[in-house]
């Protein structure tokens, strides 16, 4: 029988919270997986991760700042058949890697992702696909949050996370569609992952970034457009951010959008309340949040 193949994982960092690093690294560690298994910390915020205390090497990002910079910046420094990232707030659980790698073997395919485990003020949901492949009009109609970047495994130099993402809003979206689009997802749906909401720099509530970011997403994939489901959440998406952000005019208009495309959207009277001032932004998400749901 050939040998399993080698793995290298990426964990990007702002260095901002080093317990979590550690709680990441350890259970990336602590995988049950046959083949080799590297795995590499990109400081993308220059504070400085202790490597010796970690076990791992660190690396800085010499790219561009941000996530896709950091992983992009990992995976040219390995040298491993296949690469996996994990967020640093983020917990692989027991079984990930020798899942997803017996899976990936079985259909033939080149990237894989599993369910998750969204944990948020000390409650945890389970996030399933209720599939075992995602297909690109699967990722166009919803954004699939088990389809997360700590889940991905796939081919070492198949894809490479896109740098133009602004604020690094969107990247693992973008990365996933573009991956489905060659070949439908290989997806363990089994949560295997644990999603900690509200512990990451990079998930913080930067209204501006996430407007842009959509706007990146429906300039760079058309096709969203076209699919109305999908269409409509992104314009209730973009109304509720010009909502958070005070921006009522902009808000009302996105809603209308996503009425136009769905008349039943929820999130178009979701940010019309919001942008009314009838309940604040924060309660909305912390609401979903609780429930394993972002806006």
């Amino acid at each position: 029988m050939s040998a399993p193949p080698s793995v290298g994982v990426v964990i990007p960092t702002c260095g901002d919270r080093p317990e979590l690093l550690r709680e990441a690294v350890a259970a990336v560690l602590a995988q049950d997986y046959p083949g080799r298994l590297a795995v590499v910390v990109v400081d993308d915020g220059g504070r400085g991760c202790p490597g010796a205390e970690l076990g791992v090497p660190v690396l800085a990002n010499r790219r561009t700042p941000g996530l896709p910079g950091a992983r992009n910046t990992g995976m040219a420094a390995l040298d491993t058949d296949l690469v996996a990232f994990c967020d640093d707030d983020d917990l692989w659980l027991p079984g990930k890697l020798a899942a997803q790698a017996r899976a990936l073997a079985a259909a033939g395919g080149e990237f894989a992702s599993c369910a998750i485990e969204v944990e948020h003020a000390g409650r945890r949901v389970a996030r399933l696909a209720g599939a075992d492949t995602v297909t690109a009009a699967d990722l166009l109609r919803s954004r699939m949050v088990m389809v997360h970047s700590s889940t991905f495994l796939f081919r070492r130099g198949a894809l490479w996370a896109d740098e133009s993402a602004p604020g690094g809003q969107n990247e693992d979206w973008d990365l996933a569609l573009r991956a489905a689009r060659r070949r439908p997802i290989t997806h363990v749906d089994r949560p295997l992952v644990r999603v900690r909401w509200g512990g990451s720099s990079y998930y913080a509530a930067r209204w501006a970034d996430r407007i842009a970011g959509l706007d990146w997403m429906l300039d760079r994939h058309p096709e969203l457009a076209a699919d109305r489901r999908g269409a409509a959440r992104v314009y209730g998406q973009l109304a509720f951010a010009y909502a958070a952000l005070g921006r009522r005019r902009a808000a009302v208009r996105w809603a209308v959008r996503a009425f136009g495309a769905r008349p039943g959207e929820p999130r178009a009277p979701i940010a019309l309340a919001v942008a009314a001032g009838i309940v604040p932004a924060a309660t909305v998400l912390g609401l979903l949040h609780g429930r394993g749901h972002g806006i």
